[in-house]
């Protein structure tokens, strides 16, 4: 739960510690998203933006199975491979977290690969 008057300084860090702050009990689910965005800024310290790595799984698999895969469809289907885990043991916290930050990069890729400002190139 979050109230107006607490949105700056929810921008200038995470939801859990906001809610610590002010007093408010997190959910499940507000703690979930607050910790993918950490996961998927600290891979992005790491590794940059997404659509890189993406861009090369693609061309990779492009090769291997002989037709053409998008950056964006890469990290859809490592959603995919995340949801058909969960199928064995649902209580695999890394499981959910992996897939929501997935679905975010698709969309992130989907989003930079329509941005005709920038080439993303290796």
């Amino acid at each position: 739960m979050i109230v107006a008057t607490g949105l700056a300084e929810l921008k200038a860090g995470s939801l859990t510690e906001h809610c610590q702050k002010t007093k408010l009990m997190t959910t499940t689910t507000e703690k979930l998203f607050d910790n993918v965005v950490k996961i998927i800024h600290a891979r992005g310290v790491s590794y940059g933006h997404p659509i890189t790595n993406h861009k090369r799984i693609a061309e990779l698999w492009s090769a291997y199975l002989g037709y053409p895969i998008q950056p964006n469809e890469v990290a859809i289907c490592m959603a995919l491979v995340k949801i058909s885990r969960q199928a064995e043991d649902p209580t695999i916290l890394d499981n959910y977290e992996d897939c929501l930050a997935y679905i975010s990069i698709a969309k992130t890729i989907t989003d930079a690969m329509s941005d005709d400002r920038y080439e993303w190139k290796d």
